[in-house]
C-alpha cells in the first residue's frame, strides 16, 4: 500500500549514523519519493536561530511600501532575480497553459551568492542562471542574513541528494559532480491576509510540480496552506512539524529516476473568508536545481523497459518552465 500522507524521517542518522543506519534512512526517503514525492525531515542541524532571522527581515522587507519593493523588481522574465508582486505569476501555468489566474503571493529571489569560474557563468550555455542578484537597501541585514541561508541549503540539499543516490542503489556521491556548481534559487513568498474575495479558481499558489532536483520548505502553520496530490486522487494536507523542513522532490529528479520518484502536484490553498490578519503566511523556499550543464537522463538503476524522456540539460529545462509562469 503507497503512503498517502506526507511522513516525517529523521535524517540525523545518515548524518552521524554508521552504514547501517545511513541505508535505513536511505530507504526511508525512497519509499518516500516513490511514493508521494514528499517528506518532512528532522535532525537536519539547521540552527532554529538562523531561520528566525530570515523571516525577520523578509517580513520587515515585504512590510516595505510598493515603491521601495519595486526598486528591485525582477527585471526580465528569464531572470530569477529580484521581486514579483501579487498576481504576476501562475505557476499552476507550468502544468496547465489554460491557467492564467495570478497567485495570491508576492516573493523576493535570490541565485547563487558565492563566486564560480568566471568562463563558467559567462558560457552561452549559462543563459541567465548566474545573473546578479538584485539587493534591496532595507532591512539592513537581509542580505547577509539570505546569503546564510543560501549557503546552508545549499550544504544540505548536497546531503539530501547523497540519500538519493543511496537509496536509488547507486554510489552516495553519484550526483556531486552535478550539483556542484548548481544554480539553484532562495525564494521567500508572503502570501497576505486576503482583504477580498478571489476570483473564481484563483488561489495562493495553483497546481504544480517544482522544476528541479528537489525543495526544501519552512513555511507556518496558518490557515490556507500547503496540500498535495496523493496517489489515491486526493488533496491532502502538509503538516507542519517544528524545527522540521518540508521536502519534495522536481521533475528533473523525476526525469532522472524514469519516473520511479514522482514529483507530485501541490498547491497553497486560499484561507477561510473569516481568518483575517492571522492568515498571513510567509514561505522560505530553496529550490535546489543542478549546474546549468548537468546532462539529465534516465540513472542506471531506473532504466527499466526503456528511459521515457530524451536527454536535457538542468539549465535549458528550468529556464523553459519559468518563463512559462510568467504574467508580466
Amino acid at each position: 500500500m503507497p503512503l498517502l500522507h506526507v511522513p516525517i524521517i529523521d535524517i540525523h542518522p545518515f548524518l552521524k549514523g554508521d552504514d547501517s543506519a545511513r541505508r535505513a534512512v536511505a530507504a526511508e526517503v525512497d519509499r518516500a519519493c516513490r511514493d508521494i514525492g514528499f517528506l518532512i525531515i528532522s535532525g537536519h542541524g539547521v540552527a532554529p536561530e538562523l531561520l528566525a532571522r530570515m523571516r525577520a527581515v523578509s517580513n520587515a522587507f515585504f512590510d516595505l511600501p510598493m515603491a521601495e519593493k519595486q526598486k528591485v523588481a525582477q527585471p526580465a522574465k528569464d531572470v530569477t532575480r529580484g521581486y514579483i508582486g501579487i498576481e504576476q505569476e501562475s505557476v499552476g501555468r507550468s502544468r496547465d497553459a489554460n491557467a492564467t489566474a495570478g497567485d495570491l503571493n508576492e516573493s523576493l529571489m535570490i541565485g547563487p551568492v558565492d563566486a564560480v569560474d568566471p568562463a563558467y557563468a559567462s558560457a552561452p550555455a549559462a543563459g541567465k542562471h548566474f545573473a546578479p542578484n538584485l539587493w534591496p537597501d532595507a532591512p539592513a541585514d537581509l542580505r547577509d542574513t539570505f546569503s546564510t541561508y543560501y549557503r546552508e541549503m545549499g550544504q544540505l540539499a548536497t546531503q539530501l541528494m547523497r540519500i538519493f543516490a543511496l537509496g536509488l542503489g547507486l554510489d552516495e556521491h553519484h550526483f556531486d559532480a552535478s550539483v556542484d556548481k548548481h544554480i539553484s534559487r532562495l525564494r521567500v513568498r508572503n502570501y497576505p491576509a486576503q482583504s477580498e474575495t478571489p476570483v473564481p479558481g484563483q488561489i495562493r499558489a495553483g497546481a504544480h510540480s517544482d522544476y528541479g532536483s528537489l525543495t526544501i520548505l519552512a513555511t507556518e502553520d496558518k490557515p490556507g496552506g500547503l496540500q498535495v496530490f496523493n496517489a489515491a486522487g486526493e488533496w491532502v494536507d502538509v503538516p507542519i512539524v517544528p524545527d522540521c523542513f518540508i521536502i519534495n522532490i522536481g521533475d528533473l529528479m523525476a526525469r532522472w529516476t524514469n519516473d520511479a520518484w514522482v514529483s507530485t502536484l501541490h498547491r497553497v490553498v486560499n484561507p477561510p473568508a473569516d481568518a483575517g490578519a492571522a492568515s498571513r503566511r510567509l514561505s522560505v523556499v530553496f529550490f535546489h536545481n543542478p549546474n546549468y550543464d548537468a546532462e539529465i537522463r534516465c540513472i542506471p538503476t531506473c532504466t527499466g523497459d526503456a528511459p521515457k524522456y530524451p536527454a536535457t540539460t538542468s539549465g535549458e529545462h528550468l529556464r523553459t518552465l519559468f518563463v512559462a509562469t510568467q504574467n508580466a
